[in-house]
């Protein structure tokens, strides 16, 4: 054998008890677990090389099920803010807006728009157009060796609309739905895994539900699911929720909820009445999913609170209404008096929303205030040009705990890497999940919270040999000292990374040991497979 962790305590990820084992690993597989006690005659297994793995728990690698690594993942080959949390898979292309597939306009004008979650990308060279051709880049990142953790990628269909349409807000003809259907199917059949929507953010914001039905319809045919931010986490929220539940009911696509908070003052207290809509449509049969941070506050971008009539035609023509007087008054007034549907249909507490990060460093000094009114956000959106990523200090602690109870709960950092002062929940979903919420608070057990974050998305993923710890299976693997893990990461601290986490393995291969990031790089593009759901890169292992 390769490896063999001794006398580890089991999380296999399934929920049920764990159990004293030797683990052995081999060709980058799970290859025999021999538990304590075992049958006379079954002998421990041996290898090259044998780690002590007494006093820490051994479970599969925690997947993201919502991040926002699109370029990081090609920018940073060390990648530890992932990495170091045990974090194994990342689904990208989330909230709709992401970078393939496009043609030279839409990788343009998305660079713009996601500037504040993604760098504007001008650091690398960014040839690829389809699904397909970005996924190969993945695999043959950093000279041909690959990525730091693995990745699966869900068609973006506000990029597909900007793609098709652009930035109108009417509904798409229907040569352009004929499009935007072939764009989706296309992306599938290349190995997305899925669609995923921002209906706050535009262009996606535009579309009509009849058409996200259409497109759903599409997903469905592939096997895939949908994976929308809703239109609304405030006033109208569990309106939003059942909108998305009848949609892909009526489409027949499986539903994942991205980031299914219930925030602002209207949804105190009110996560029970989402969590009874969803068991409705669970007791009905629907497939249905859904992931959280562990963390109060939201983060976007500060335009993205913008009312989506001032976002029609683009960043340009969002600076363009800025810049006027009367259209800036306008927009004020819907974000201050009418509730702007940018800010989920509530009007803006300015104090709630503090400035993370800019892309000007001559507005570095804004990082970490408290925007002080309109005035400010508006010369901030102006002279950042619209590149400024904020906190929203929104969330509730009982519905954070409530929701993540729940029994299709999964995890997902929703983690932006960019800015000075970056929300926490990049560096410290998982750990915090361990750490807090585990350990600390009892919200839930061991077993069942690394089911959350393994199995259960392995399954919303449909990967036949993920999120489990089982022979044969593949050896995407974590170990951590329950007694200590905890993530590092603070408000005022942000990047700091976790304790308690000695080893990651990526395909049988020690991405973090004993604390370090190692220099492998063994992450690939998990691809959908027509046969078996999801398969791995077909990209150079070196």
């Amino acid at each position: 054998m390769d490896l063999v962790f001794r006398d580890a305590e089991v999380v296999d990820g399934s929920g049920g008890p764990s159990y004293r084992a030797d683990v052995a690993i081999d060709g980058g597989r799970i290859a025999s677990i021999v538990k304590e006690g075992a049958a006379a005659g079954c002998q421990r297994p041996t290898a090259r090389r044998v780690v002590d793995a007494e006093g820490l728990a051994l479970s599969p690698g925690f997947i993201d099920m919502h991040a926002h690594s699109d370029l990081a993942l090609l920018r940073d080959p060390d990648h530890g803010a992932k990495a170091a949390q045990g974090v194994t898979l990342e689904v990208l292309g989330q909230d709709g807006l992401s970078y393939a597939p496009v043609d030279d306009r839409t990788l343009g004008e998305v660079r713009r728009a996601i500037t504040g979650w993604n760098g504007d990308g001008s650091d690398l060279d960014l040839d690829w157009r389809t699904v397909g051709e970005y996924l190969d880049r993945l695999d043959r990142a950093h000279g041909g060796r690959g990525i730091a953790v693995n990745a699966a990628y869900l068609v973006p269909q506000g990029t597909v609309r900007m793609y098709a349409v652009g930035w109108e807000d009417r509904p798409a003809t229907a040569s352009e739905l004929d499009r935007m259907r072939q764009l989706v199917a296309e992306g599938l059949e290349q190995g997305a895994v899925g669609m995923s929507s921002g209906l706050t953010y535009t262009p996606g914001m535009y579309a009509p539900d009849a058409e996200l039905t259409e497109l759903c319809r599409v997903v469905a045919a592939y096997g895939g699911y949908y994976c929308p931010h809703h239109r609304s986490y405030g006033a109208g929220a569990l309106q939003a929720y059942e909108e998305m539940v009848a949609l892909t009911r009526e489409a027949g696509c499986a539903l994942h909820l991205a980031h299914a908070t219930m925030n602002f003052g209207v949804n105190k207290g009110r996560a029970p009445e989402l969590l009874a809509l969803l068991d409705e449509a669970l007791d009905g049969g629907a497939d249905i999913s859904l992931d959280t941070y562990p963390y109060t506050p939201g983060s976007t971008t500060l335009v993205a609170v913008l009312p989506s009539w001032a976002s029609e035609g683009g960043p340009e023509a969002v600076l363009t209404r800025l810049r006027d007087e009367e259209t800036a008054e306008r927009i004020r007034h819907h974000l201050e008096v009418t509730g702007s549907d940018g800010c989920h249909g509530v009007p803006v507490d300015w104090g709630t929303i503090e400035i993370a990060g800019v892309t000007d460093p001559g507005l570095v000094e804004h990082v970490g205030r408290r925007v002080d009114g309109w005035a400010t956000a508006r010369r901030l959106l102006l002279d950042d040009r619209l590149g400024t990523t904020i906190l929203q200090h929104v969330g509730h602690e009982e519905n954070v705990r409530t929701i993540m109870r729940h029994r299709v709960h999964t995890g997902g950092s929703d983690g932006i890497l960019q800015g000075l002062k970056p929300h926490p929940r990049a560096y410290g979903t998982f750990p915090e999940y361990l750490g807090r919420y585990v350990r600390e608070l009892g919200v839930l057990s061991l077993e069942e919270c690394v089911a959350h974050l393994t199995s259960r998305p392995a399954a919303r993923l449909r990967l036949p040999d993920r999120g489990l710890v089982r022979e044969g299976y593949v050896a995407d693997l974590v170990l951590f000292d329950p007694e200590t893990v905890a993530s590092g990461a603070t408000y005022a601290a942000p990047r700091t990374l976790p304790t308690g986490i000695p080893h990651v393995l990526v395909d049988g291969r020690f991405v973090m040991e004993d604390g370090r990031r190692t220099d492998v790089l063994a992450g690939r593009a998990i691809r959908r497979s027509p046969a078996q759901g999801v398969s791995g890169g077909s990209g150079p292992r070196p």
